[in-house]
Formats: structure tokens, sequence, C-alpha cells
């Protein structure tokens, strides 16, 4: 039978361990000479061992730092050394406020009354922030007013997360960019900001221009309809250390990649371009010059450029007709064989596609050309598309070990005279040099 003082026997046992454990790996924490606990009687030892009150400094700042905010605030009222490190500035360096109005949110809400506490009294050790905000219009708003308090902050990295649909864009314009605008303005440091799925416009682009040009590397701006390719020309002008850049296509133009390529810009690092109809029904897009795309890769040679598109098949035309610098390639709806076609002819940079809807006509020609041509070519994804077996066995043998990924439905495997899907399976982990099964379930 259990008693219970065994159980408080274990209890404290398990807990001298984990102290032995933290405070053996403190290099601040002298070590006890042997022998030194035999002076002590067991119930002393207990209560010396067990003073989590006299962990160091920043034992008790790396478990916070695991702590939500809630359980922070009340470890902080356990003792007056736990409440000091509360309040240490590195505590609050970074920092998530979430945001949401629904009972049935799958995350907290940050505490109204904590966030008042954290803009009073920490609003000036922020550097790292980002409002992760439920679908409701509320929650979005509530971020806003948050932004435009935070006027004595020096911040880095601002992130504005929507979870479920864009609900930054049902607040009114002028409120949010009157939010923005106080951080953009007080910040002059900013490195790194999310913006996407909001509305951010030019004016206001110029106003962060204005303030951390000198400073800013990262801007992600896909779904900014507010937005112009003049707007956000201003800002690859000015921010000639910008190295990773995402937005909408219907914004990029020859100018924006001529200005990435200047020689006082600084190599870019990726670049993320969402191709979607900006009016629905719209079936023609503006073409980018060759001799753009040849520019920017001259001066940063090491780019990723990666393309996602969510277009019908109509839609494609302007797309792909010379050669075209993408490393990565996203097609979300379907994409038909033509295209494909052009992308084995004019893509030889191009490292992953995933192709997710195609129709019922094979990629077999298709695939054994992007094979063929694209030499880079590690990792491949396909769903909804039918190719046969046969076809895709020579595409894995023309690529070989290098096919780092390869991720393909079984039912886009269509038997043929010389292959069943038994047999598929032994002869691509042949040529791949592994074992390799079709995949049930997309995994990309």
């Amino acid at each position: 039978m259990i008693t219970k003082s065994f159980i408080v026997y274990r209890m404290k046992r398990n807990n001298l361990s984990l102290v032995n454990k933290i405070v053996r790996s403190s290099p601040a924490v002298k070590q006890p000479k042997v022998g030194f606990f035999s002076s002590l009687n067991h119930t002393h030892m207990h209560t010396v061992l067990l003073d989590w009150g006299s962990l160091p400094h920043y034992v008790v700042l790396r478990i916070f730092q695991y702590l939500p905010l809630i359980d922070r605030a009340r470890a902080s009222s356990v003792c007056r050394k736990w409440n000091e490190v509360f309040h240490i500035p590195d505590l609050w360096r970074k920092f998530e406020f979430e945001l949401n109005q629904s009972a049935t949110s799958y995350f907290k809400s940050t505490h109204p009354d904590l966030i008042q506490q954290i803009i009073k009294k920490h609003a000036t050790h922020l550097q790292y922030v980002s409002f992760k905000v439920d679908s409701s219009t509320e929650s979005a708003e509530a971020a806003c007013d948050i932004l435009s308090q935070l006027v004595n902050c020096s911040i880095q990295t601002l992130g504005l997360i929507s979870t479920a649909k864009p609900s930054f864009m049902n607040v009114s314009k002028s409120h949010f960019v009157s939010a923005l605008t106080v951080v953009f303005v007080n910040s002059k440091s900013l490195s790194s900001i999310k913006i996407e799925d909001t509305p951010v416009d030019d004016p206001s682009l110029k106003i962060l221009v204005a303030n951390n040009s000198d400073t800013l590397r990262l801007l992600k701006m896909s779904s900014c309809p507010h937005v112009s390719s003049d707007g956000i020309l201003c800002v690859a002008d000015r921010c000639q250390g910008l190295r990773e850049l995402a937005l909408n296509y219907y914004i990029l133009s020859d100018e924006l990649l001529l200005a990435l390529s200047s020689e006082t810009h600084v190599n870019l690092e990726h670049l993320r371009i969402d191709v979607v109809s900006e009016n629905p029904g719209q079936i023609q897009f503006h073409s980018i010059k060759k001799q753009s795309w040849d520019a920017l890769i001259k001066h940063s040679p090491g780019v990723n450029v990666v393309m996602y598109f969510f277009l019908y098949e109509e839609e494609f035309e302007a797309f792909f007709k010379e050669e075209t610098p993408v490393t990565h390639l996203y097609f979300g709806r379907s994409v038909s064989k033509a295209i494909l076609g052009r992308i084995g002819l004019n893509c030889p940079r191009l490292i992953e596609l995933v192709v997710c809807a195609n129709g019922l006509q094979t990629l077999d020609t298709e695939l054994i050309c992007i094979a063929e041509h694209c030499k880079n070519l590690t990792a491949l994804g396909l769903s909804e598309c039918e190719v046969s077996c046969s076809a895709f066995i020579e595409f894995v043998r023309l690529c070989g070990k290098r096919l780092t990924q390869l991720s393909v439905m079984e039912d886009v495997l269509i038997p043929d005279d010389e292959y069943s899907l038994d047999k598929v399976h032994t002869e691509v982990s042949r040529h791949l040099g592994r074992m390799w099964f079709p995949d049930v379930l997309p995994v990309w």
C-alpha cells in the first residue's frame, strides 16, 4: 500500500534531483565540498536545496521566458527575487500579444490589465513584437489601439498575424494607418516587418522608409491592395539593405527589379511573389522583361525567387514565355500542360515544384522535359494530376539522388504496360538510393 508519507518523500526526492541538476549546471554557483551535507540533518538539507528563491537570476529568467504571460505574472508574486526577474528588460524584448473575441478560439487572449502593465512599465524594452488576432474586427482594432500606444519603443521586428480570415482588412484604413505610423515614426530601427493582408498604403510606406531606411532588412506585404508599384519602388530605392521581400505580382515591375539590382543595393536573398487575380474574371497580367530578371540575377546570383500561383488555366498566358529565374514554384489551382512545358524550357534555376491540380491529361512529356532541363530540381510534389508509371520512373531516373524531397499522391500514378503500382515503389527506391513510397495524404 502506498502511503501519503511515501508520496511526499518521492516528491521531495524528485524536486531535489531537479534543483541539483540546475545548480550543478550553473557556473555561478560554487559546488559544495564532499561531506558538506553530512553535517546537516536530513530536514535542513531539504530546506536549503528546495529554496527556489535562491536560484540565480539567469536561471529564473530562462524559466520565465518559457512561461505564458499570465503564469509569468503569477510567478512574480512568489518572492521578491522572482519579482525582480519579472522586471528585467531582457524578459520583455520579445512579446506576442494574443487577441481574440470568440469563446471558441484555440488560443488564449492576453488579459487587458496585463497589456496595460506592459505598455506602462515595459514598452521601452520591447524589440520583437507580434500581434496574433482571430477573425473578428474587434481583435484587429484592439491590436491597432495597442500599436498607437507604443510611442516610446525601439521595435526591431513587427509582425501582424491573422489566424483566420484577414481581420485587419476590416479595420478602417485611417485607424490602421494611424496606429502603424506611430511605430514607424518612433522606432527608428525597424529591421523586419510582416504586414500581409493589411490596409497599409503608399504614404505610410514613405513614412516607414523616412525613419527606418538604414535598418530595414525584411518586408513581407503580400495582399496589401492599397499599395501601388510606386509605393514599393520607393522602399526599394531608399532601403538599400533590404534582403527579403514578399509582395503581390500586380505591384512587381521592371523598375522594381532594376532598383533591387542597383550597385548600391545589397544582394537580395529572397523574393516571394504571390500571383492572384486582382479582380474577379481577370485573365490578363503584365509581363516582366527578361532583361530585368537578368539584371537581378547578375546582381544577386544566389537569390531565391519563389512564386505562388492561384490562377485558373486561362490566366497564365503572360507567364514563362521567356526565361524566368524562379527557384520555387507552387500551383494552388489547375495549371495546363502548356505552362508546365514552358517551365521545363524556361526555368533553368528551378529547385522545387509543387502541382496541386492539373486535370485528366497525363503530364508525362512535361515532367520528363523538366527533369532534363531543370538541373537544380531537388523537390517535387504532385496531387490531383496524372502521370504514367513509366514516365514517372524515367523522371526519377533522370533526376537521380538529387531528388531529396519527392511527395507524390498514390492516385497520381497511372499503371501502364511496363509498370504496376507495386513495381513503382521498387524502381523509384532504386534510383533514389533510399526507400520511397507514394503518399496517401499530401505533405506540402
